[in-house]
């Protein structure tokens, strides 16, 4: 192998498929109908799926937070507050920083990203954390701590202590 090539390993439509059943079996266990998204490690939609009850808007949603995951390297929900409103109009509002995105990470390398949206942001990430399990060997981001306003508390310019006074 050159210089110029390296070697890389990507997620499978086959793949794909076992990480959307693993996810929707979760969703169905917790009782919270989901919009799961799977994609490549280049954003590209490979399987999804509208569980019947889940929320119509969360099908553009949960696509953006797989492919903010897959492009980002990083479960979505990590941008400060602060901050996410302008990388999102950097990104033609392609980019999320809600909670339920998780890259596909194995053996170092991101060969996709699940995420799901309708529930809660804990809701959400629970059922891509699922779904990527299904996947050997694939790191589950367990030290990953939201900073983004859904489900910390946070109010814009302030920290979850004075939030919650």
């Amino acid at each position: 192998m050159s210089a110029d090539v390296r070697s890389t390993s990507i997620l499978t439509l086959t793949g794909a498929r076992r990480v959307l059943d693993a996810a929707i079996d979760h969703a169905g266990t917790i009782g919270q109908p989901m919009c799961i998204a799977v994609v490549d490690a280049g954003g590209n939609l490979l399987a999804f799926a509208r569980m019947d009850g889940s929320k119509a808007m969360s099908v553009t949603s949960s696509t953006n937070k797989a492919r903010t995951a897959a492009l980002s390297g990083e479960p979505t929900g990590g941008a400060h507050a602060d901050v996410e409103m302008q990388i999102a109009l950097a990104h033609e509002c392609r980019w999320t920083n809600l909670i339920g995105g998780l890259p596909i990470r194995v053996d170092g390398c991101v060969v996709g990203a699940v995420a799901a949206g309708s529930g809660s942001g804990s809701q959400d990430l629970a059922v891509a954390r699922a779904g990527a399990a299904a996947i050997a060997g694939a790191d589950m981001y367990d030290s990953f701590v939201p900073m983004g306003a859904e489900d910390t508390g946070i109010i814009r310019g302030t920290s979850p202590a004075q939030s919650a006074r």
